[in-house]
């Protein structure tokens, strides 16, 4: 019998708290169950194995950084909204660098899976920006390939402890995201 308030969900978002805590990479099944006050056997009542594990954070972290964008970008377009949707992916990776980590490796299973519906939508909220640029739908691929890699690399880098010279990290993205944003105008 499933222990009472155990689920998928609530597992999941076990996982996803302790790869924040931890590391994505040092997360395992029994770190989760005795996050939760279970054995691991239990865990597989609610999830098929670490890598499906995997893939449900993965989906619940783009539902996430989807619901951060789109709520960043309420009424703001061109320079305004890049500078919100940088700030708000940047944010989101520092406050949840497990949860993000999971997405880096994870594909979706089939079109409609939960992990493809939401990062559509994060890449929509992106493509949302890039069409305030006038961008247009024969170059938007290249430009949102352009983007994400821009805010990804620093972020991840950030994140990962990657920037050790003196110079004011805050600093250094603003000037990315000028550098964006001049190059998309």
């Amino acid at each position: 019998m499933p222990r009472a308030g155990l689920d998928a969900a609530a597992v999941t978002l076990a996982g996803a708290d302790l790869a924040d805590e931890l590391g994505f990479e040092k997360l395992a099944m029994g770190v989760v169950a005795d996050r939760l006050g279970v054995r691991p056997p239990s865990l597989y009542k609610h999830v098929g194995s670490l890598a499906d594990l995997a893939q449900r954070i993965a989906a619940l972290a783009a539902t996430e950084l989807g619901d951060t964008l789109r709520d960043a970008l309420q009424g703001l377009s061109g320079p305004d909204a890049l500078r919100a949707a940088a700030q708000a992916f940047r944010g989101f990776v520092r406050n949840h660098p497990g949860r993000y980590a999971a997405t880096l490796g994870a594909r979706p299973t089939s079109p409609d899976d939960e992990y493809a519906r939401a990062t559509a939508r994060v890449l929509e909220s992106l493509a949302v920006v890039l069409r305030s640029y006038g961008v247009s739908a024969a170059d938007e691929v290249h430009a949102l390939r352009m983007l994400r890699s821009a805010l990804h690399g620093f972020a991840t880098l950030e994140s990962g402890g990657g920037f050790q010279l003196g110079t004011d990290v805050d600093e250094s993205f603003a000037w990315l995201v000028e550098f964006v944003d001049r190059g998309l105008r």
